[in-house]
Order: structure tokens, then sequence, then C-alpha cells
């Protein structure tokens, strides 16, 4: 909710009225805002983006990369987008190989050597008690994957300067981190094997608890927002910490083509960051949709619950059902 003021003439005396205007947005959580309306579907959004990638050949974590991807990402200024809102961007973001060094300077817990431990930045709730809750949903779906909470970080932030749009939509940020338990002459989940854990446990996040991770990985980390590139830094302290040094970096700045900005379709994804008018939404899910029959994973595991369309409420075919919970 915000105040407007408005200026009005009558018979030559000046008033001032002023308005309340009240600003209702959907959770982070929900992808399209808003709904058809006249000329707009959102089933037809698509986007054209910037952007840039720096990495180095030595294989050491240096703070140079982050320092440069920044700098790649300010130079994409021009291939990012705003509202009516000058300080509310359409988005921007940067994915980064998991920064060990910074990690383990500010997480309050014993961390298992590198690649043995997932992290990712969590979008909860800004209410506390509903976050409190989303946060013991996730720890019980970590526990049931066979894996444990190492700790949850609440992650600094600097909202100011950020236009209204972005700050009424804006979720509550905090890392979680987790590895496979500890057991005597067992070595712990690591790499790849990890990952696939991770997966699971973030789209379960995603299904059961409402909760949307910007990434959850052993290998990279994702900070992004509804954000400018002029702002992404100032909004997350964290990547000027010096000790927060990388082996590749991706950045991205977002120029949403007849869509509206929200924060989880900030770029970069969790794998990879994506320019030009690719497709639509609603034809990506097509696609999609049109494979699901086919979808099967003996390394992601099964699940026991039985599986039904969210969309449409039915049973899904026998070879879906082992991953549905995971793949949507």
């Amino acid at each position: 909710m915000y105040l407007q003021c408005n200026t009005a003439l009558a018979d030559g005396i000046c008033f001032r009225k002023l308005e309340v205007i009240v600003v209702t947005l959907k959770t982070p959580l929900d992808l399209t805002i808003h709904r058809p309306q006249g000329m707009y579907d959102p089933a037809a959004e698509h986007d054209a983006c910037g952007v840039g990638m720096v990495t180095t050949l030595n294989k050491r974590p240096e703070r140079k990369i982050v320092d440069d991807a920044i700098e790649v990402l300010v130079n994409l200024n021009h291939r990012g987008a705003v509202g009516a809102e000058e300080n509310t961007g359409d988005g921007a973001g940067i994915l980064m190989a998991m920064p060990d060094e910074f990690m383990r300077s500010v997480v309050e817990a014993d961390l298992p050597e590198a690649g043995h431990y997932a992290a990712g930045i969590a979008f909860l709730d800004r209410d506390l008690a509903a976050a409190s809750e989303q946060k013991r949903q996730i720890a019980d779906i970590v526990a049931q994957e066979g894996l444990e909470v190492l700790a949850w970080r609440t992650v600094s932030t600097n909202p100011d300067g950020l236009g209204l749009q972005a700050l009424a939509s804006m979720p509550a940020f905090e890392m979680l981190v987790m590895a496979s338990p500890q057991q005597d002459n067992q070595d712990s989940l690591g790499g790849l094997e990890l990952d696939r854990k991770a997966f699971r446990v973030r789209k379960r996040a995603e299904h059961e608890a409402g909760v949307y991770f910007a990434s959850l990985s052993a290998r990279t980390i994702t900070y992004k927002g509804m954000l400018t590139t002029m702002q992404l830094t100032n909004f997350f302290p964290d990547l000027n910490d010096p000790k927060m040094k990388t082996t590749v970096a991706i950045v991205h700045s977002r120029f949403s083509t007849n869509t509206f900005p929200s924060w989880p379709l900030a770029q970069p994804f969790r794998l990879i960051a994506h320019n030009g008018e690719i497709n639509t939404i609603q034809g990506n899910r097509n696609w999609l949709s049109a494979r699901e029959g086919k979808l099967s994973s003996k390394l992601l595991g099964s699940s026991s619950r039985c599986c039904r369309s969210p969309r449409q409420g039915i049973p899904i075919p026998a070879p879906l059902t082992s991953v549905w919970n995971c793949c949507t």
C-alpha cells in the first residue's frame, strides 16, 4: 500500500488529493502474476535478455571471477528492462560454482569437504510463522530423502532503492545447507549423487511446502531477484565479500517481452541462463506435457505416494509416476 498525490485545478485554486493505492500481488512462487485481460494473455509470454560468462583455466577459485562477472552484468544494463518504475527491474542475477571459502566463513556448522554439502537460497514467506512452518516441512522432506539439515542461514539483503512492485512481492531469503548423515566407515554423498538428492528435495519443497529455491546444489549457487543490474550487489551484500571466490560465473540481465517480472523468473536458472525468444511459456509446457508419459529415471528414484497431475487431477501414466513429484 502506498500514497499517490494528485494535483487538480478548480476555479484557479490548486487542490492536492491523496489517494491510497493498494498493491496486491501473488506469492513469489506464482510465476504468472497477472491473469488474462484484454489483449494480454500470459500464455504468450516470452523473453529476450542479456547473458555473460567469466571463467578461469587454472581451476582455482578467484575473487576476480566474481568482480569481472559483476562488471559484465552492469555492462549488460542496456539488455535488461524496467517497468513503469525505473527502480523495479525485470530481473538480474549470477550463477557461480560453489564458493567454498565463503560458505565456511558464514555457515555456522561444520561443513564436509567441498562437493559433499549442498546449499541454495530459498524464497520464503515474509510472515515469520509461515516461514517457520515452511522450514519445518522442508526439514521433514530432507530427512525423508536420506539427508540432514546442517544449517539455515539468513541471507543479508538491502532493499533500499527497490521499486514498490519489487518490494510488494519480495520474499524472505534463507540459505539451506544440507548433507548426507556422517556414518562410520562410509563416505558421505557428493557430486552428482548428492545433486540428485538435492533435486528431489527442491522439487518436493516446491510442491509440498510451496517454497521456491533459486538453486539447491552441491556444485553451484544462484543469487538473483527482481532487480536491475545495478542493484544486485547492493541488494545481496554476500556478493561483495572478499571470500566470495569461484571458478566460473554466469550473469543474466532480463528483458521481458510481453511479460511481467517476478522474483522466481529472474535468471540465471539452476543450470542455464538463456537469451532470445526461444518459445512461449505455454509452448514450453506443451512440449513437456506431450512427453510426460515417457519420463522416468532409475537414478532419481521413485515416489511412494499416488501421483496425480496437479493440472488435470488424473492419474499419471506408470512410467512418469516415479518422477512426477520431481519433474514438475
